[in-house]
């Protein structure tokens, strides 16, 4: 009986081996301890220079790290110009004429590259460079997870279907995020994100002119740069967050207790028992709200990451090798 188990475990242990052989291997804050030592400090300075420069900045970087990880996984996908024989992300309803920063993620990826050739991702570079953003405006700092590898692929489709769009309900938005894993306090501490930035007319003229939930005198201050007719005004911008529009705090959660929610799918937030009690927390009790952030942070930047021998380590992030 023993001499007929032997080959069965070899077998077994075989399978086990090729299984371990094949699995990608975590996310680590070491990943490029060794590889590319200096990576982390150079990603910082670049951030922090250009975060000085235009504080917008770090709301844009912040931003195109959640609308990469929200399509297809954080592998920089959105970062993939269009050519001739290639549709990317860029031309999607959601990122059309309002991403940016892709020019600070190239100068960045070539300051790195001139330190490390060919060894940090344009998927890392993003993660970090969002956490870098959030420190320079005054939030909260996260250990960032790392050894995301680079996409060959976009996508236009999901680009269009996977991102929230600024007239959610709560129920699009719960069951938007779920989708990715993340759960109702993930969302509305990420929604957080919205302390800093800002919005262009065309994603909240609706909630000027057909909501009720709105303040009265909050609305009349945007309604100048942003007429009820759609064939004006459409890219005026106005801050997410009045209060404190360049610092990363946790007045987006007042405002939106003033009915002071520039996006509709902003002040859905205080509307439901569900969500109404974690706006309530933030406001009061910054902390509670950066440690929750910060820990959502590092949730969706774990969404179908791309690692070990997937994907590549791209020399240009705007296009594959």
């Amino acid at each position: 009986m023993a001499m007929a188990m032997a080959p069965s475990l070899s077998v077994l242990l075989l399978l086990c081996l090729a299984a371990a052989a094949s699995a990608s291997p975590p996310l680590s804050p070491q990943f490029y301890a060794k590889s590319c030592p200096r990576a982390l400090a150079t990603i910082k300075s670049a951030v922090t220079a250009a975060v000085r420069s235009e504080p917008r900045m770090g709301a844009s970087l912040l931003r195109l790290h959640f609308h990469d990880c929200f399509v297809q996984g954080c592998d920089a996908s959105v970062l993939l110009s269009d050519t001739a024989t290639f549709t990317g992300e860029q031309g999607a309803a959601p990122n059309a004429r309002s991403i940016r920063g892709m020019n600070v993620i190239d100068n960045i990826k070539a300051q790195v590259e001139a330190v490390c050739r060919q060894t940090v991702s344009c998927a890392d570079i993003l993660a970090v460079a969002a956490r870098d953003s959030v420190v320079a405006l005054g939030g909260p700092s996260w250990t960032v997870p790392l050894g995301r590898r680079d996409s060959t692929t976009a996508s236009l489709s999901l680009a269009n279907s996977d991102l929230p769009a600024p007239s959610f309900d709560l129920a699009n938005l719960t069951a938007n995020f779920a989708a990715k894993g993340l759960s109702v306090t993930d969302m509305v501490a990420l929604s957080g994100g919205h302390t800093i930035g800002q919005s262009q007319c065309r994603f909240f003229r609706s909630r000027l002119y057909n909501e009720t939930n709105i303040d009265a005198a909050f609305a009349t201050s945007l309604k100048a740069n942003c007429p009820r007719t759609t064939s004006s005004g459409n890219s005026s911008l106005a801050p997410l967050d009045t209060t404190t529009p360049n610092g990363f705090d946790n007045a987006y959660y007042s405002n939106l207790m003033s009915q002071k929610g520039l996006l509709h799918s902003d002040q859905v937030l205080i509307n439901d028992g569900r969500t109404a009690g974690l706006v309530r927390t933030y406001s009061s009790a910054s902390a509670q709200f950066n440690r929750d952030f910060a820990a959502a942070m590092v949730r969706m930047g774990n969404i179908s990451p791309l690692t070990g021998a997937q994907g590549q380590i791209r020399l240009s992030c705007s296009r594959v090798n």
